[in-house]
């Protein structure tokens, strides 16, 4: 039996590898603590649960549009319209399961041998995985010559040449959780004009999660760049509703049918029932959201605080979402028992196996210098995780 080619191309995402390991090492009686999953320990509000048991009860059991059902769509405009006061035909509105599959069809759509498509680097390790599958070229633009890991506007448009199709944004940023503002999206719109055959897919996924009173600068507020803007969005992060695996672009009536067709092809849509309780989420008061926010913001200044207190590990400040991506770079060369920490993957091991603290490696991410620690978890199991961490790098030498 051969296998096509291009799966080698295809990478595999670590957090889900780590916490097959880490589940292994707790089914022998192991009390791990998990701090690599980008899943909030929140439950999903009782309301969008309610919604989904009556859905159920009043029996939308069947197959849907692979577009999404048109009530769920236009509650999607209504929403963008509530919280940026722009308005959007719901015909550019695709319901996705997920994030990933809107990630997968749209480089589909652009990416093919002899395109570019440009990204940053660290980042969600699906992009770069499916330009790669795609067969075109990777044009990473590194975060790491900020000292907060943002992405700065000259950069990205000295990249930009005649084969450029598709522009990648993530803000705020996984897995850095670095958070761009207003002033630098301006200037990186402004210059976009210039490039008329860029399309653009501006990942907002972490939109609700945002610190420090700051604003989310979506891209649908450009409208000369909307004829070639996707913005990726969905509820998994803000509701806490990653399992229900929900999500939506907003893009121009081309690019949506193409996505469209692509996903006929793959899932055939999105669940009914899943759709018929988002309807519900988005029409609920944001309120309900506050508590969460709250929560996140004190445990981000719990996990500097306590980063801060270890010798040797250098963070950035996020400005959003729920991460840190802090440089372990000053470990690497020592040794303790069986383990030489050679990189971030090696402390990562040495961390899950002798402290049982499950973390992500930032190589997965593009950075083998960094983890990604996610605080989307208590603040009982930060401290712990946190003064485990530090006790077992206490022993390398």
């Amino acid at each position: 039996m051969k296998l096509a080619k291009n799966l080698e191309n295809l990478g595999t995402e670590s957090a889900f590898a780590v916490l097959a390991e880490a589940k292994k090492l707790e089914a022998q009686g192991n009390p791990m603590i998990h701090m690599g999953l980008g899943q909030p320990d929140f439950k999903t509000p009782k309301h969008v649960v309610e919604a989904a048991k009556k859905a159920l009860d009043d029996g939308h059991h069947g197959y849907v549009m692979s577009n999404g059902i048109p009530e769920c769509r236009q509650a999607v405009t209504r929403w963008i319209k509530k919280r940026y006061e722009v308005e959007v035909d719901f015909e550019r509105i695709l319901i996705m399961p997920g994030g990933k599959p809107t990630m997968s069809y749209a480089i589909q759509c652009f990416g093919e041998p002899g395109a570019e498509i440009i990204h940053p680097t660290p980042a969600f390790p699906i992009y770069e995985s499916m330009i790669n599958y795609t067969g075109s070229t990777s044009v990473p633009y590194d975060l790491t010559e900020d000292k907060d890991l943002k992405f700065k506007a000259d950069k990205i448009l000295s990249l930009i040449t005649d084969k450029t199709r598709l522009l990648i944004l993530i803000n705020p940023n996984n897995p850095t959780g670095s958070f761009v503002e207003k002033p630098e999206i301006d200037k990186l719109a402004e210059g976009l004009k210039k490039h008329p055959h860029v399309t653009i897919l501006s990942d907002e996924i972490y939109s609700r999660q945002i610190f420090d009173d700051k604003e989310m600068p979506t891209f649908f507020n450009y409208p000369e760049l909307r004829e070639r803007l996707i913005v990726l969005e969905g509820w998994s992060k803000a509701y806490s509703m990653t399992g229900w695996r929900l999500g939506y672009i907003g893009a121009p009536k081309s690019i949506a049918s193409a996505c469209s067709k692509v996903q006929g092809q793959f899932t055939s849509g999105t669940c009914s029932i899943t759709q018929k309780a988002t309807i519900a989420a988005m029409e609920a008061n944001p309120s309900v959201l506050k508590d969460m926010i709250t929560a996140f913001k004190e445990r981000r200044t719990l996990v500097l605080n306590a980063l801060a207190e270890i010798p040797g590990i250098k963070t950035n400040h996020p400005g959003g979402a729920f991460y840190v991506f802090p440089d372990c770079s000053s470990y690497f060369g020592k040794s303790h028992g069986n383990h030489t920490i050679k990189n971030a993957s090696d402390l990562c091991l040495y961390l899950l196996e002798e402290s049982l603290v499950a973390l992500v490696t930032g190589d997965a991410f593009g950075d083998p210098n960094c983890i990604r620690i996610s605080y989307a978890t208590s603040e009982n199991q930060l401290i712990e995780g946190i003064k485990r961490i530090k006790n077992q790098l206490e022993q390398l030498s």
